[in-house]
């Protein structure tokens, strides 16, 4: 990685500034050469002309330089600060890659810090995130977690599973020192706390998914009741088309808006009911995988009518789903005669509003049941790749413990190595003579 790299940190458009980082042996010679200074202070903010290969000025910006390893990739950075706009800072960035750096590839920069250890996997995917955070609680958890909470957290559990294991090689390899004769309750007993702290961290990162995400919404509901209305009215604009026909929504449409902090995806379903042609059927089993991928569903009735088979299988729906996202019941078109009987609901309590009038309450619930989502300290996976990696440490737990009650320690060893693998690839690789480092200096063996 001794070359230069380069790229505009800035997104493309106008804006105030632009921003060209450049990382590498060559970054502070190509500065000065683009400067026609003679040195640039580190950490110290110039303010000079550029000039490009032909000695023409590009702009007067400012030159700040980031000594290695005393920066975000431990190289020599350079960061030019010019005037915003695309064709300043892809000027600027012509005349680095002239002078002899090259054009970063994606992520180049973060993966650079990586490999020189200044940041970890858990730090670089919370940078990747932060950038598209999809809520202020989602920013401050990536926040913590680019200042190492993740790393850290990773680091206590890997090391004590690290402690078990050189416990078991001790066992397997000086059987004829004097060992507690109580070490496999030991080791089963940490073992359990170890499970019993990395499942709840599984079970609250994935009901929190959708902090990171950005919470999904399904409207359920037979044809009629209000579906687009509501959809409408929870955008403030008319998005959905609105008519008395039955069935005019006949896909799902998908829109965002904020509540609250959050950004949340609102997804207006087709209406369930008896299909009356393949693109309704179609319909109706897109409302369904719309549930499935929902953490929140909104289940709408008609308050002015009553309850009939339609309204029933949303229930059964309801029942089948009620116990892996939340739902909330709502009673529409209050501001006409009342007819629908809510006894029929059993047990989901209901809030009655018009849609056409206000969906304020509504509004309040879903922000309520979004910032509990926040409330829990547990520490949180914030990927799709470290959660599988805490199953997969979960299960070579399991499966180690089995040995464990057979006293087949070689096998329990293998297996817990395989957990402190999966465990390890969160944070960094896992090397075998850590857990020599400990089990020699856990012990006074004097060997």
């Amino acid at each position: 990685m001794a070359d230069t790299i380069a790229a505009v940190a800035t997104a493309h458009g106008v804006g105030s500034i632009s921003i060209i980082r450049l990382s590498g042996d060559s970054a502070l010679s190509i500065a000065v050469k683009l400067t026609k200074k003679e040195k640039l202070t580190p950490r110290y903010a110039h303010l000079c002309p550029l000039y490009n290969k032909d000695g023409e000025l590009i702009d007067e910006a400012i030159v700040i330089y980031f000594k290695g390893p005393h920066s975000f990739t431990a190289e020599d950075i350079v960061e030019f600060q010019c005037h915003g706009g695309q064709v300043v800072a892809e000027e600027i960035l012509k005349s680095v890659l002239h002078e002899g750096a090259r054009l970063a590839e994606p992520g180049e920069f973060s993966r650079r810090a990586f490999f020189n250890g200044r940041i970890d996997l858990t730090e670089a995917e919370a940078i990747a995130q932060l950038i598209e955070a999809k809520s202020e609680d989602a920013a401050k958890i990536l926040a913590r977690q680019i200042k190492g909470s993740l790393k850290e957290y990773i680091e206590d559990m890997r090391n004590a599973l690290l402690e078990i294991l050189a416990y078991c090689e001790v066992s397997i390899d000086y059987a004829e020192e004097d060992l507690p004769e109580d070490l496999v309750l030991q080791m089963k007993s940490r073992l359990q706390n170890i499970m019993d702290e990395l499942g709840r961290t599984l079970r609250a990162s994935e009901s929190r998914r959708g902090l990171m995400q950005g919470f999904k919404v399904a409207i359920i509901g037979k044809p009629n009741v209000g579906k687009s209305s509501l959809l409408n009215s929870l955008l403030d604009y008319d998005r959905a088309i609105v008519s008395d026909i039955a069935g005019t929504t006949r896909d799902t449409i998908e829109e965002q808006v904020r509540i609250g902090t959050h950004l949340i995806r609102i997804v207006d379903t087709a209406g369930i009911r008896e299909a009356g042609d393949e693109i309704e059927r179609i319909g109706i089993e897109r409302t369904i995988n719309a549930i499935r991928e929902s953490e929140i569903v909104i289940a709408l009735f008609d308050g002015s009518a009553e309850m009939d088979k339609e309204d029933r299988t949303i229930l059964d729906l309801m029942n089948l789903y009620k116990d892996d996202r939340t739902f909330i019941t709502v009673i529409n078109k209050s501001d006409l005669k009342q007819i629908f009987d809510t006894a029929g609901l059993n047990g989901f309590e209901p809030i009655r509003l018009s849609c056409k009038k206000s969906s304020a309450e509504l509004i309040d619930v879903l922000k309520s049941i979004m910032d509990l989502q926040n409330s829990s300290d547990e520490m949180m996976l914030i990927s799709l790749r470290q959660i599988d990696a805490v199953r997969s440490v979960l299960k070579a737990i399991k499966e180690a413990e089995e040995h464990l009650d057979d006293q087949l320690l070689e096998l329990f060893s293998f297996h817990l190595g395989e957990a402190i693998r999966a465990l390890s690839s969160i944070t960094r690789p896992f090397e075998n003579d850590e857990m020599l480092d400990k089990m020699f200096g856990s012990f006074c063996l004097g060997k």
